[in-house]
């Protein structure tokens, strides 16, 4: 087993174990009712690998069912342990509060400490689950003198983090590509996570993405799901839904602007190679050409920042539930929205399309982005259309 899932379920095994020692504690279980709630605890935990080895030896619907079951749990015991650490932090802080003051300050009890997080946890739940069927278009707009004024506006929609598979299937993916048609693109791109872990049996999946046909085609580029679900079959599925992959590759589309894209960095842990540098790949092409970077993670390599006009990215979610934003925040700089670089140049993070792990997004809906690209003689600016 990987170092990183070691460390994820220790880290999950030991936020169960917060929770069972809250309704221990709140309930003064016995000792047999005590065993019944570790046990279930524990399939609580390793219910991601009842999920793969259930899909994995021929039992889809059982890999479902236990899919939202599990992934439903963990958006809610995330949001529950969030709240409750919030009251653990107020009760330890209250006698230092009062001790300052030299007054006594009312502190709440263990079964309020118990119960408020609860009911939290499930409305922000049962809200975020809704809330990740809200697809929100988002449009972006760039002013450029690069950009032919006879081709002006030039639209291009984004897709990203998609992640089909056990809980995001044709439902979701018709109301994704709804909204996709009602943006009347250019071009249409899927910036990684097209595919989840899991992507058996999802051939009718593709169907529906090959009937999104704007006149310029469709591009993609891979994230790290691809490779966790095994990149042969998930650049197979991507293939089949019509999207020509840019891996380290660079094109300029129909002569009016420059279009590239780069593989995802998660491909050196599984022996792939590391592929042509950005900035190499950039400055083949031609530098009067309005530049977009397609790259999944949101991060820059600053040998390159001369060298593109746009970098479009996902991978974040944006957290996908609210306080995963603070995790997000830790290990990424651009972690939602648009943001300007020092060299003049953009770098837009969308929130994503689809959810991964907990079917649940809350306070960050799920996003179509819609760029046009806009001609314009002053110098190049850029910004943020409502």
């Amino acid at each position: 087993m990987s170092l990183f899932l070691w460390t994820f379920f220790l880290l999950y095994g030991g936020l169960h174990y917060y929770i069972f020692t809250k309704i221990r504690d709140t309930f003064s279980l016995g000792i047999l009712v005590s065993m019944l709630l570790a046990f279930l605890m524990l399939i609580m935990v390793t219910a991601p690998l009842l999920v793969y080895f259930s899909e994995k030896y021929g039992f889809p619907s059982l890999a479902r069912l236990t899919a939202y079951i599990g992934y439903t749990w963990m958006g809610v015991a995330f949001l529950f342990f969030s709240a409750s650490v919030l009251f653990d932090l107020y009760r330890f802080l209250v006698p230092i509060a009062g001790w300052i003051l030299s007054r006594e300050l009312p502190s709440a009890s263990l079964s309020w400490r118990f119960f408020l997080p609860l009911v939290f946890s499930l409305a922000a739940g049962t809200y975020g689950y809704f809330e990740a069927w809200n697809i929100r278009t988002e449009r972006v707009v760039f002013k450029s003198p690069k950009i032919p004024p006879e081709a002006s506006p030039i639209r291009i929609v984004q897709i990203t983090d998609v992640h089909l598979g056990m809980i995001v299937r044709e439902e979701r993916l018709s109301r994704i590509l709804h909204e996709v048609s009602k943006a009347n693109p250019d071009l249409l791109i899927s910036t990684g996570d097209l595919v989840d872990a899991q992507i058996h049996q999802l051939n009718h999946l593709s169907n529906l993405l090959q009937e999104i046909r704007p006149r310029w085609g469709k591009f993609a580029i891979t994230g790290n799901h691809e490779y966790y679900a095994g990149l042969a079959q998930a650049l197979e599925f991507t293939r089949k839904a019509g999207f020509h992959l840019l891996r380290g590759e660079g094109l300029t589309v129909e002569g009016l602007f420059n279009l590239a894209g780069v593989d995802d960095p998660t491909g050196i842990y599984y022996g792939e190679p590391m592929g042509v540098e950005e900035k190499e790949l950039l400055s083949r092409l031609p530098g009067d050409k309005f530049t977009i970077l397609l790259k999944h993670q949101p991060v820059l390599d600053g040998n390159s920042l001369d060298f593109f006009d746009l970098q479009i990215s996902g991978h974040t979610h944006k957290g996908q539930i609210l306080p995963f934003r603070v995790i997000t925040r830790i290990f990424f700089s651009y972690t939602g929205g648009l943001y300007k670089l020092p060299n003049g140049a953009t770098l837009y993070t969308s929130r994503g399309t689809g959810t991964t792990g907990p079917p649940i997004r809350f306070l960050t809906p799920p996003e179509v982005t819609v760029f046009e690209l806009v001609h314009d003689e002053k110098p190049l600016e850029k910004e943020k259309r409502p």
